[in-house]
Parts: structure tokens; C-alpha cells; sequence
């Protein structure tokens, strides 16, 4: 289950920050569309991890969509503009380097594409400066 790895990694910048001497306010976790990751699981630790090692820090979950350039008509597009039942979306999330046998270029039908987005795991913290105290000297 790679999920740990992903949760280790996520404390880990988010602690590596702190020690720079930033205050986290927000970690944003964006989930690519064709990353297989179980969101809950993330969720489950991440939840309850951040607010202890980043009091007051909101964690929050964006899904990335997918999104395709055709390397022969240069057209971008994502999933929701191909036809695919559930059997074969589930069969791309699981495998996500099977969308090359489902899907091909709804403009021009070529299987030459490349994903542009939506394909890994990506973390954004907003952070503000911790300020020194300041002591007045009389």
C-alpha cells in the first residue's frame, strides 16, 4: 500500500517547513484523477496527524483531474470528454497506465497522447512567518 509512503513524505515536508520556521496554516493534498490512491486512508491519518505536528492547520483534499495532449492533432482533453463505462474507469484507476488501452484521442482517434495532468500526488502548504518575539529594552 503506497499510501504510506505518500503519508510519510507529505509529514515529512510539512515538518521540514515548520523547522525553516514558518507557521502552516493549510496543507492542500491534490489527488491525481488517475493516481491510485485511497483517498480515506490518507484521510484517516493525514486528518489526524497535521493538526498535531501543525496546530491549527487545515488539511483539505482536491481531485486533479486527468487531462490528455495528443501528440499528432495537439488537441488537450480529459476523461469526462470520452466515453468510458464504469467497469473501465474502475479498470484505469486501478491501472492507471491502462488508460492508454481504453481511451485515444477523441479529436482525431490517435493512442499518441501523453498525460499532461492527474497522474500523481501533489501538496501545497500556505504558510505565514513566525514572528520573533519582541521585547522592549528600557
Amino acid at each position: 500500500m503506497h499510501e504510506w509512503a505518500l503519508i510519510r513524505a507529505i509529514i515529512a515536508e510539512v515538518e521540514e517547513v515548520i523547522k525553516k520556521g514558518y507557521k502552516v496554516d493549510e496543507v492542500t493534498v491534490y489527488l491525481g484523477e488517475l493516481q491510485n490512491v485511497d483517498k480515506s486512508v490518507m484521510e484517516a491519518y493525514l486528518n489526524e496527524a497535521i493538526p498535531q505536528i501543525a496546530p491549527g492547520a487545515q488539511v483539505r483534499y482536491e481531485t486533479e483531474p486527468a487531462q490528455f495532449r495528443c501528440r499528432v492533432c495537439s488537441r488537450e482533453w480529459g476523461l469526462d470528454d470520452v466515453e468510458l463505462d464504469e467497469a473501465t474507469r474502475e479498470a484505469i484507476h486501478f491501472v492507471p497506465e491502462a488508460v492508454y488501452s481504453f481511451v485515444h484521442c477523441p479529436f482525431c482517434g490517435s493512442r499518441d497522447y501523453e498525460i499532461t495532468q492527474g497522474r500523481g500526488v501533489r501538496l501545497a502548504l500556505v504558510t505565514s512567518r513566525r514572528q520573533e518575539e519582541t521585547r522592549e529594552t528600557r
